[in-house]
C-alpha cells in the first residue's frame, strides 16, 4: 500500500472519530472490545471500530537428500493486519460487518477479473432478522465451509489453520445466504446455513465468470450452545462447565467453476477462454470442548466432472482441478495459567493421476500463552511435513497477536 492511501485512511479515521466525539455517544472500551463503540443518539446505528495485527517470524529447514535439514530459511513478516468495522443500522435486526485486510498477504491474488487491483476488501455484508430465529445475509463474507475456515485467523489455536484447509477451503465469496435455527427439547440445537453466491472467489467485478456456487451446511448441537461461541474458536478458554458438542455437515457444489480449487486456487485457461467444470466439496467436522480440553477434527473430500482442463481439439493445457481427500485432528488442553499445548495430526491424499502430488503428513507441535484471551496472546509451534517422494521438511513459527 502506497504512502498516499496510508493517509487517506489515517485522515478518514481521525475526521471520523472527531464527527462522532462531537454528534454520537461514544462509550470507552476494554481492551480486546474495540477501538471505538459508538451508537447515534437517537439509536438507530451503531459501530464498533477494530483494529489487529499479527507479526510472525518463521524458520524452515528442508531434507534435500544430501545435506538434511541444511541452513534454515527465515523470514519475519505483518501476516495480518486488518480493519474491522461493525454494528446495526436502523434497527438491531439489520446488523452490517465490513472488514479490510492490509497486510500483502491480504492484498494479494489480484487478476484482470479484479482489475489488477489489490483486494482490500475481505467482508461486506448485511444481515437481516428478518422473521423470528430467520437470517438473510447479502454480500461477501466466509460461506459456511470447514469450521477451521470459519474461525477467525484472530482465534486459532495454533499459529496458522492446518494444509487441510488451505488444499480445499471454499473461503469468501459474494452472494446470499440464509440462516436459520431451532430447538429439539430444551437442549438440543440444529442450524441450518444456504449459500448462492457467485462461485468466483472475493473482489471478482468483472461479472459471473462460470455458473454459480452453491452450499449447504448442517450443524448439531446435542448439548447445547457452546459458551462465548466457543464452538467457532480455538482452544477451550470458557473452560466449559460440561460437555458441548457440534457436529457438521457441509456439501458445496460449484457448477461451471473456473478456478482449480473451487472458488480458490487459479483461474483455468484453454485456446477458447474460461475452462469450466462442475465442481464438488464435502466437509464433514466436528468440535468437543470441555474443561479446558478441546477436540476438533475435519474431513474434506473434492472431486470434478472433468477434471483435467483441455482446449477445443481435446489437448491438456496443464491445468487440473485439484481432488482428492483430507483429514485434519487437532487437540488441546488449557491450564489454568492460561498456557497451552495442542497437537495436530494433517494427512493430505490428492488424486495422484490427476494432479501428479503425492500424499503429504503434518504432525505439528504448539505452544499458546493467552494473556487477555484471543485478543492478546503469543503462540509458537513446531510442524514436521513428511511428502511421499519428496523432500522433509520441519518448521518452527512464532506469532504474536494484537487484536483491540
Amino acid at each position: 500500500m502506497n504512502t498516499k492511501k496510508l493517509a487517506l485512511i489515517g485522515f478518514f479515521l481521525i475526521f471520523t472519530y472527531a464527527q462522532f466525539s462531537y454528534a454520537q455517544e461514544i462509550s470507552s472500551t476494554k481492551f480486546g472490545k474495540g477501538l471505538l463503540n459508538i451508537v447515534g443518539k437517537d439509536s438507530t446505528w451503531s459501530m464498533k471500530v477494530g483494529t489487529r495485527m499479527q507479526i510472525l517470524s518463521n524458520f524452515s529447514w528442508t531434507d534435500d537428500g544430501e545435506n538434511k535439514f541444511a541452513s534454515p530459511e527465515q523470514n519475519f513478516l505483518v501476516r495480518r493486519a486488518r480493519l474491522k468495522f461493525d454494528g446495526f443500522a436502523y434497527s438491531p435486526k439489520l446488523k452490517y460487518k465490513i472488514e479490510l485486510g492490509l497486510s500483502n498477504r491480504d492484498l494479494s491474488g489480484g487478476s484482470e477479473f479484479t482489475r489488477n487491483t489489490p483486494r482490500y476488501i475481505l467482508d461486506a455484508v448485511v444481515m437481516w432478522n428478518f422473521y423470528q430465529n430467520f437470517e438473510l445475509w447479502f454480500g461477501q463474507t466466509k460461506l459456511p465451509g470447514n469450521i477451521e475456515r470459519v474461525i477467525s485467523s484472530g482465534n486459532l489455536q495454533q499459529v496458522d489453520r492446518s494444509l487441510l484447509n488451505s488444499r480445499f477451503t471454499i473461503d469468501r465469496d459474494m452472494g446470499f445466504q440464509l440462516r436459520h435455527h431451532f430447538y429439539l427439547g430444551n437442549k438440543f440445537l440444529v442450524r441450518e446455513k444456504f449459500a448462492l453466491s457467485q462461485g468466483d472467489g472475493r473482489n471478482v467485478t468483472e461479472g459471473n465468470l462460470g455458473g454459480h456456487q452453491y452450499t449447504t451446511r448442517l450443524e448439531l448441537l446435542p448439548f447445547g450452545k457452546f459458551t462465548n461461541k466457543g464452538d467457532y474458536k480455538g482452544a477451550d478458554l470458557s473452560r466449559e462447565a460440561t460437555p458441548k458438542l457440534m457436529v457438521a455437515a457441509t456439501y458445496d457444489l460449484n457448477n461451471n467453476a473456473v478456478k482449480t480449487r473451487s472458488n480458490m486456487g487459479n483461474f483455468m485457461f484453454n485456446d477458447t477462454g474460461l475452462y469450466q467444470t462442475n465442481i464438488s466439496t464435502l466437509f464433514l467436522d466436528f468440535m468437543f470442548k470441555y474443561n479446558g480440553f478441546s477436540l476438533m477434527g475435519e474431513y474434506a473430500n473434492r472431486d470434478a466432472d472433468n477434471p483435467i482442463a483441455i482446449n477445443s481439439d481435446n489437448t491438456e493445457t496443464g491445468d487440473v482441478v485439484q481432488v482428492g481427500r483430507g483429514l485434519n485432528l487437532q487437540s488441546g488442553y488449557l491450564f489454568n495459567n492460561n498456557w497451552e499445548v495442542s497437537g495436530r495430526y494433517t494427512n493430505i491424499k490428492l488424486d495422484y493421476g490427476i494432479t501428479g502430488k503425492t500424499p503429504e503428513t503434518q504432525y505439528t507441535l504448539g505452544l499458546s500463552k493467552y494473556i487477555v484471551g484471543h485478543k492478546l496472546k503469543v503462540q509458537s509451534d513446531l510442524s514436521y511435513l513428511n511428502i511421499d517422494e519428496g523432500f522433509d521438511t520441519l518448521m518452527y513459527r512464532l506469532q504474536v497477536e494484537v487484536h483491540f
